[in-house]
């Protein structure tokens, strides 16, 4: 039995049907959560809706003895962003933990890609976070505690055939830590997941495969997806990369032991790391007004050299470190 606890708190997890939201889903209960299963039931491009996905996942935790509840809402919308807390509230009386990891993806990249496709990532990916944590904000407030875990990807890393997708993947990062900056000294941690796993998302379509948003299928819980579309040669399961090889982290950040926030963690694969974001000693004139075009381009392997980075807290701690030098 596992020495980390979920009895008596609620959780909500979104995208839950399927893939790494299923898997989060069903450890959270086996540890003793009541969650909500939301999941719209909509393909990997996030057209059309299905109640069977979250049906058959709030099944699978009740016939294992666990408690679930299915919402359909559409998060990327206010009003199901708040359904999803009320679903919660209603059925439970509480929420303590929410985690977004509800997403879509259209593979485009320049210069393909148009404003309805980068559009379409930024309401699912970052309105639907931002609706599901606005909502549950006030409870958590309230009640003193709170653990909100959104979901990043190493697609932040940049994807030439996918601008619109790592765009907002990458925004998740800005997001968490103002949200952290937010909760200030109250028990909410917000913290960011990096997923490494084959779902059918990560299964980027033949030319020929449909575009129309048909769904893949429905693997089980600790298994990677059919592979009957390609995938990138850099994300071949040569690995165990199922999503239940994902949810220990994401558990851990949703757990009361877990007290860091504003973090970004990678998993998959048997793996797991913290991403952070550092700054370069770079160099320094300490003669602003001497600075000019040559000057930087004199200079350019200190300003790169990574040696003695340092890792900043907010923008006070920046700002603080890297003007240092006008205080003295």
């Amino acid at each position: 039995m596992s020495r980390i606890s979920f009895d008596g708190r609620v959780a909500a997890v979104t995208g839950a049907g399927r893939g790494i939201g299923r898997a989060y889903a069903v450890l959270l209960a086996q540890l003793g959560a009541k969650v909500v299963v939301n999941d719209l039931g909509g393909s990997s491009t996030g057209a059309g809706a299905d109640p069977a996905p979250a049906n058959k996942v709030v099944d699978r935790i009740r016939a294992a003895g666990g408690t679930a509840i299915a919402n359909l809402s559409d998060v990327s919308t206010v009003e199901g962003g708040q359904s999803v807390v009320d679903a919660a509230i209603g059925e439970f009386g509480r929420i303590d933990v929410l985690i977004n990891n509800a997403g879509n993806m259209v593979w485009a990249g320049l210069p393909d890609i148009d404003l309805a496709n980068l559009e379409a990532h930024l309401d699912v990916h970052v309105k639907g976070s931002f609706n599901t944590v606005r909502a549950a904000w006030p409870y958590m407030v309230e009640q003193d505690y709170g653990r909100i875990v959104l979901t990043t990807s190493i697609g932040m890393f940049g994807l030439s055939d996918n601008l619109g997708y790592a765009t907002s993947k990458a925004s998740m990062i800005g997001m968490a830590r103002s949200m952290t900056a937010a909760a200030g000294k109250q028990n909410i941690r917000i913290n960011c997941i990096g997923p490494n796993a084959m779902t059918r998302l990560a299964n980027k379509p033949a030319a020929s495969a449909p575009t129309d948003g048909t769904p893949t299928g429905d693997a089980p819980v600790d298994a990677a997806p059919r592979n009957d579309a390609p995938i990138s040669e850099g994300f071949r399961p040569v690995l165990d990369l199922s999503p239940a090889a994902v949810a220990p982290m994401v558990a851990y950040l949703a757990h009361e032991e877990c007290g860091v926030s504003g973090e970004v963690y990678l998993a998959g694969g048997g793996r797991f790391a913290r991403l952070f974001v550092g700054v370069t000693e770079g160099y320094l004139n300490p003669d602003p007004a001497k600075v000019d075009v040559d000057d930087v381009a004199a200079n350019w392997a200190a300003i790169q050299d990574e040696t003695g980075y340092y890792v900043p807290s907010d923008p006070v701690d920046w700002s603080t470190h890297f003007m240092s030098h006008l205080y003295e």
